[in-house]
């Protein structure tokens, strides 16, 4: 645990530099507690692409705070601060019980975020733990999407249903259902076409997706993720937005978090659409895409070492 703990403490070092740097300026500059204290607080969490909405629930929780606690000290904020963020992020228990279960996982996301290296990273995950995975390479848009999905299923060590560029997505979802049935496979991801310039098609395709698992496997635990890249700061929360319109979605997996410093991102998804970040990518390594766990998050940004 340590280990993640310290690559997601060092994953953060550019969001770090950026928000709580900025932040600690402010503690540590002002005398006094008054509005234009909270005024600068306010916009260095906006800049850390917090979002707007969220950093006034945070602002304004910390407000009820400070004059609950009577504290006349700029720096004793910081505490408060850290708690105030972590009680807009929480959500209550992560749920992952497709880990447990037969599932089918659907993947969403626009091209480009690494959806693909996403569920590569989880289906090793999951091979890892002893689980039967197989993948569905459906977004057949791409032919370069199949290919990768391919290589992906090799280092994963997992099974791969996959037709020619092109072919219909709707098919290779339902053959990889009968697969899944008949080789008795604990977990199907399935990959989808990543793009959104139409919202009736990827509305209807999905829709058709759902539609096949529905009829073909109406029993199965079912999961909806969606891959955000997290160096789009609120460019993810518009796509966030987009999808949740055409799909129902269950949790997020968040990438390229060790290359952004709009980490902040974190915070404002979870609070102003109460969807759960399931998953955080902080590396290449196909070990690095980590069950997300908003504590050790707000801990790791601030490098706290959870005592805060």
């Amino acid at each position: 645990m340590a280990s993640i703990f310290k690559k997601l403490v060092s994953g953060l070092t550019k969001t770090r530099d950026n928000v709580v740097s900025g932040l600690n300026s402010i503690f540590h500059g002002f005398t006094k507690i008054d509005e234009e204290f909270y005024e600068e607080l306010e916009e260095t969490l906006i800049m850390g692409d917090v979002g707007v909405a969220t950093t006034e629930s945070i602002i304004e929780n910390l407000k009820q705070m400070v004059k609950a606690n009577k504290i006349k000290d700029p720096i004793e904020c910081k505490d408060l601060l850290v708690k105030s963020i972590k009680e807009q992020m929480n959500l209550g228990e992560n749920e992952y019980e497709f880990e447990n279960t037969k599932s089918v996982v659907l993947v969403i996301g626009v091209n480009g975020v690494g959806k693909t290296t996403s569920i590569g990273k989880l289906a090793a995950g999951l091979h890892s733990m002893g689980k039967k995975v197989i993948l569905a390479a459906a977004d057949t848009f791409r032919a370069a999407a199949i290919e990768q999905l391919e290589e992906w299923a090799h280092r994963a060590d997992v099974d791969i249903i996959a037709q020619s560029e092109g072919a219909d997505p709707g098919a290779v979802i339902f053959d990889a259902i009968q697969a899944s049935k008949a080789r008795k496979a604990d977990v199907l991801i399935c990959d989808t076409a990543g793009r959104l310039h139409n919202k009736k098609n990827l509305m209807d395709e999905l829709k058709k997706i759902n539609k096949i698992i529905d009829r073909e496997y109406p029993d199965v635990h079912r999961e909806t993720l969606i891959v955000l890249d997290g160096t789009t700061g609120q460019n993810a929360l518009a796509q966030l937005k987009e999808f949740n319109e055409v799909s129902d979605i269950s949790g997020i997996i968040l990438t390229k978090m060790d290359g952004t410093a709009k980490g902040g991102i974190a915070v404002a998804i979870q609070s102003e659409y109460g969807v759960p970040v399931k998953y955080i990518g902080v590396g290449e390594q196909i070990e690095d895409l980590q069950k997300f766990n908003s504590e050790d998050f707000v801990n790791a940004l601030f490098d706290t070492k959870g005592d805060a």
